[in-house]
């Protein structure tokens, strides 16, 4: 059964890939949209170091989190166009594991803007984004954004406008990770000690944990309506 799971779940992750080593569309416009909104912020407080500094990581966390919704809308609109998603209904798999996998897909998309993101911040408001915990942080972040965005881009698939219900059903319910993520990253950013911050850490891990059981239970019922 779990070699089975597996299987599945690699079969996925390496249709995704390949179909976005082929169009290059996905990445592509997360990128473009996120290269653009941190210009635009970094203009925009060029003239008061002090709001840059307190804002550029609420400048990061918006960034990484809308530039993923437009890659989960079109990832998932390619799924409908191409019929992948019926596909995928009718072969006899585990709807755990066609979640597992679009997840890991959109976590590598996702997670692949935001590592642009770090060095690219890191010059244009010349601070220092590059440590071992803005990583980690960046990692957390982003898995409880896809793991709630690959349940609620499916849901949202069903209905007539799905970017318009994915951002308005997705941004109350990872509230907690961006304001966990939030404190995380200006904790490192300004050079706080570890006491005042490493408690988000943790709060971090277990709304992961909780937000991942809880959609990975959900969305065989999501995705059967």
């Amino acid at each position: 059964m779990s070699t089975s799971f597996f299987t599945v779940v690699l079969a996925i992750i390496q249709k995704d890939l390949q179909a976005e080593l082929r169009s290059r569309e996905l990445v592509a416009t997360m990128l473009l949209f996120a290269l653009l909104s941190v210009l635009v912020f970094s203009f925009a407080l060029e003239l008061d170091r002090a709001a840059e500094e307190q804002a550029v990581s609420g400048v990061l966390w918006v960034t990484i989190v809308f530039g993923s919704m437009l890659g989960l809308n079109r990832s998932m609109a390619m799924e409908s166009e191409n019929a992948s998603i019926d596909a995928l209904l009718l072969a006899p798999i585990g709807r755990g594991a066609i979640f597992a996998g679009k997840l890991v897909s959109n976590f590598i998309f996702t997670i692949a803007v935001g590592l642009i993101l770090l060095p690219l911040m890191s010059l244009l408001y010349n601070m220092n984004l590059l440590s071992w915990w803005m990583l980690a942080t960046l990692l957390l972040g982003t898995m409880g954004v896809c793991v709630t965005g690959t349940l609620l881009a499916t849901m949202a698939l069903q209905s007539r406008s799905p970017s318009a219900l994915l951002s308005i059903v997705q941004l109350p319910v990872i509230l907690p990770i961006l304001l966990a993520a939030v404190i995380v990253s200006n904790g490192v950013i300004a050079d706080a000690p570890m006491s005042d911050w490493s408690m988000w850490v943790q709060i971090l891990a277990v709304i992961n944990v909780i937000y991942l059981v809880l959609c990975f239970l959900m969305f065989a019922y999501v995705i059967e309506e």
